[in-house]
């Protein structure tokens, strides 16, 4: 893919981001226009925008931090109006996010690099592996896919599916097969074709199933043997619309496996993706990925000016529009 071509398809993403995500005026700032003329920022007015948060996902630790820091901007009568307020809201949120936006790197010193892609049925897995590997080969990387899901009857097909889309190999084994043993044949595969990345597919599972979380745990353990830095990255996908429930999600992964990337899915239409802040301040892990619908292009490096700019409705440089 040429450099005009991938800057192309970025912008193509954002445009689309803003489009899908909370549909309609933005959750936040759709009335401060009118709540605001003839009066000053005040306390009333920051309560609504605190109440706003909460109810949008945001969470108390990131809503107490963005209203605190709007508190402090009142007092030293830096709001004079709804652009300043609405631009301080943006800043206060892009202070959470942009230490989490952190691109998926390919360190190419490990060859076949592994992504171990987890989270619970009905995130999204299946579709994210399959988006990320057409990603990975519009790059001009080698890929292959590891049906470590076997527990699942459909998974398996569902995941060759989007090999032969993606032209790309697929290991599985009979359904009701040893996960460990699947990616680990197919780590010994890649490893033998010399394949650039290998992208594994889990079961999906409860956070709360301890039995089948040390499943995973096991899995880990086993790419481990024939490759002591595997896996390189341990992928959760995350859905956008479950609110409070994702960030829960993620402290149990990450405890159980050492979670290095999130993909958040399923933002278009009804999510209004205050979880991303509740995310970010709670854990700080790496938030790589956004999906925001089901078609191939629907996924995209998380970008976090993109993503505030798109919750507010604002065109980038804290205005309203």
């Amino acid at each position: 893919m040429t450099n005009d071509a991938a800057e192309s398809g970025v912008r193509g993403f954002f445009k689309k981001l803003r489009a899908k995500l909370n549909q309609g005026p933005s959750w936040l700032t759709a009335d401060i226009a009118q709540l605001l003329p003839g009066r000053r920022i005040d306390a009333a007015i920051l309560d609504d925008l605190e109440t706003r948060l909460i109810t949008a996902d945001v969470g108390m630790a990131a809503t107490t931090r963005i209203l605190d820091d709007l508190r402090k901007r009142v007092a030293r009568n830096e709001l004079a109006d709804a652009d300043a307020l609405v631009g301080a809201l943006r800043a206060a949120m892009l202070e959470i996010l942009a230490p989490v936006a952190r691109p998926l790197d390919i360190d190419p010193r490990h060859k076949p690099f592994v992504i171990l892609v987890v989270g619970i049925n009905g995130a999204g897995k299946t579709t994210t592996i399959g988006k990320l590997a057409h990603r990975l080969r519009s790059e001009g990387r080698s890929v292959m896919l590891a049906a470590g899901d076997t527990f699942r009857a459909a998974a398996r097909e569902q995941l060759t599916i989007w090999a032969e889309r993606n032209d790309v190999p697929i290991v599985g084994q009979a359904s009701g097969a040893e996960p460990a043993a699947v990616v680990f044949d197919a780590l010994q595969s890649a490893r033998a074709r010399g394949t650039d990345v290998l992208i594994a597919d889990t079961a999906g599972r409860l956070h709360t199933q301890a039995h089948l979380m040390e499943e995973l745990k096991k899995v880990k353990r086993v790419l481990q043997r024939a490759d002591p830095s595997a896996p390189h990255e341990v992928l959760l996908v995350l859905d956008g619309t479950i609110g409070q429930n994702a960030v829960a999600q993620a402290e149990e992964f990450h405890k159980g496996l050492g979670v290095t990337g999130l993909v958040l899915t399923k933002l278009d239409g009804t999510a209004k993706g205050g979880v991303v802040l509740a995310i970010a301040q709670r854990l700080g892990l790496p938030l790589r990925f956004v999906g925001i619908g089901e078609q191939i292009d629907d996924f995209g490096v998380f970008d976090a000016g993109e993503f505030v700019d798109a919750m507010l409705r604002t065109g980038g440089d804290g205005g309203r529009r």
